[in-house]
């Protein structure tokens, strides 16, 4: 079972879309129970083994619609085993546990790839397992009131195994993801945190695709913040990136630069006209956002105003924030809420 929650945490990096690749969970745990068969406890006839903790385990992970996906072999190999206890085997090992494990699933609190369980819940899922099926085998099977309590013993101690085992590994992928995401985004705005951005953008460069650096930052920022407190300066901040979010294109990159300052890589322009297009929509936007308390500003509005690089034709990304970074001073001495472009 160790193994197989490594193998999910690999596939889950590797597979971009693993929600369309979890029938193959169950598939696992399916082979993981016939093996567990295949190495049974022979008493009177019955083979005693622990083929239903994986086959509870993941009916109540992911619910009867994968559950049963886990059920087909094992039944089908229990069946092919033969024996006096087969059907009895088969009813309360294999078909029971994906009941009653199914029964209790919280679909809820089903997030794969990454689903924390709840261990109390489990457990009373399972004691209700235990009781059903002990009172099915003491009248059914051969099987005595102590070879019953060993079972559901060392049952207990397995599924707490596996539960153990899934959460810690859960809990270490959620964790790095976690990690991940503070290392590459502004903590404030959850766009791309600069160093990030100059990462992907070096990759853009090293392709040889053409494009433009735009810098802007917030007109009369401080006053806004002397007038209506450093609160209200971070929404707008934060009011910022999700405009950024919502309008740029696919192709084009943007992040926090700093303070109140921003930077945004449009891709694949041939020709800096484009580029001050985008950069002029995206500051019209801007203009005509309804802002708290905007009127107190010095143009009645908050605004802001845009330096653009030229085309980036083998240049570096230093040299095209430089000139863009003087494109903005441009802006800013021309009266502001303008676009300019970096003239060599």
């Amino acid at each position: 079972m160790y193994i197989t929650l490594k193998l999910k945490e690999i596939f889950i990096v590797n597979i971009k879309k693993f929600s369309k690749k979890l029938w193959m969970v169950p598939v696992v745990i399916s082979f993981l129970s016939i093996w567990v068969m295949h190495h049974p406890l022979i008493h009177e006839g019955m083979r005693i083994d622990l083929r239903d903790v994986p086959l509870f385990f993941i009916a109540y992970l992911m619910g009867w619609k994968y559950g049963w996906i886990a059920i087909i072999l094992p039944l089908l190999y229990r069946y092919n085993l033969g024996g006096p206890t087969v059907i009895d085997g088969i009813i309360q090992s294999i078909i029971l546990p994906f009941v009653i494990g199914a029964v209790f699933h919280r679909p809820k609190n089903f997030t794969p790839p990454n689903t924390l369980l709840n261990l109390k819940h489990m457990f009373i899922g399972f004691t209700v397992y235990q009781l059903v099926k002990s009172i099915l085998m003491y009248f059914t099977t051969p099987a005595t009131s102590l070879t019953i309590l060993i079972m559901i013993v060392f049952e207990m101690i397995a599924l707490l195994t596996i539960t153990l085992i899934n959460n810690d590994t859960n809990r270490n992928v959620l964790l790095r993801r976690e990690l991940e995401i503070l290392s590459r985004h502004d903590n404030m705005t959850s766009l791309y945190n600069l160093r990030y951005f100059k990462s992907k953008i070096d990759d853009l460069m090293k392709a040889n695709k053409p494009s433009v650096i735009a810098m802007f930052d917030v007109d009369y920022f401080k006053n806004y913040n002397d007038t209506h407190g450093h609160p209200a300066g971070d929404v707008v901040l934060m009011t910022f990136g999700q405009l950024l979010k919502d309008s740029m294109r696919k192709r084009d990159l943007f992040a926090r630069y700093g303070g109140e300052e921003f930077i945004i890589c449009f891709g694949n322009v041939d020709t800096p006209h484009e580029a001050s297009e985008l950069a002029d929509k995206f500051r019209n936007l801007v203009e005509t956002y309804p802002f708290f308390g905007e009127e107190q500003q010095p143009n009645g509005k908050i605004t802001i105003s845009i330096g653009l690089s030229s085309v980036s034709n083998g240049k570096s990304l230093d040299e095209l924030i430089q000139e863009a970074d003087q494109a903005l001073y441009q802006s800013k001495n021309a009266g502001r809420n303008r676009v300019s472009t970096y003239q060599s």
